[in-house]
């Protein structure tokens, strides 16, 4: 199954659910620097509800088993095995193009942080060369998203910061 947003009358997010499997990898990313920050929070919320056609109340609720489901798990293993099962390439590679959203959220990639997307494409059968074809795809989009306004942006784009 390609597309993620394939189930849209399921309201709960049972353990089985590959949309609570990839929330609970995505949180887990978000978190792995030690703190989930606004803007990888708010990012987190956007994939989400793109990602899986969710409204925002939906979103809300499975960000929160998410954070259970992810401080629960003992390893990636069960997420993966889900994802796997429920999803072709093309969807586990869009798992992966998530987590680099995800791990570009706040700015910079942390070496914990290129380790656990490396790890979980492993896991998902995703090859080296699309995990960096993808890393590439989710720069691409970084640059191409508008700016957030305020103080600060607006001394960058006169050239002060």
């Amino acid at each position: 199954m390609t597309d993620l947003a394939s189930e849209p009358a399921r309201r709960e997010f049972c353990a089985d659910d590959y949309r609570l499997a990839a929330a609970s990898l995505l949180v887990h990313l978000a978190g792995a620097d030690g703190v989930i920050d606004a803007e990888e929070r708010r990012r987190l919320q956007e994939i989400i509800t793109r990602n899986f056609d969710l409204d925002a109340q939906a979103t809300a609720r499975l960000i929160r088993c998410a954070e259970a489901s992810d401080r629960e798990a003992v390893d990636f293993y069960h997420f993966t095995n889900s994802l796997t099962r429920a999803l072709d390439q093309s969807g586990r590679q869009k798992i992966i193009e998530m987590m680099w959203e995800i791990a570009f959220a706040d700015g910079a990639i942390h070496e914990l942080e290129e380790n656990i997307v490396a790890r979980i494409a492993e896991l998902l059968g995703v090859s080296p060369h699309d995990r960096v074809r993808l890393r590439h795809v989710a720069v691409a989009e970084r640059e191409r998203a508008p700016v957030p306004v305020g103080p600060w942006s607006q001394k960058l784009a006169e050239g002060e910061g």
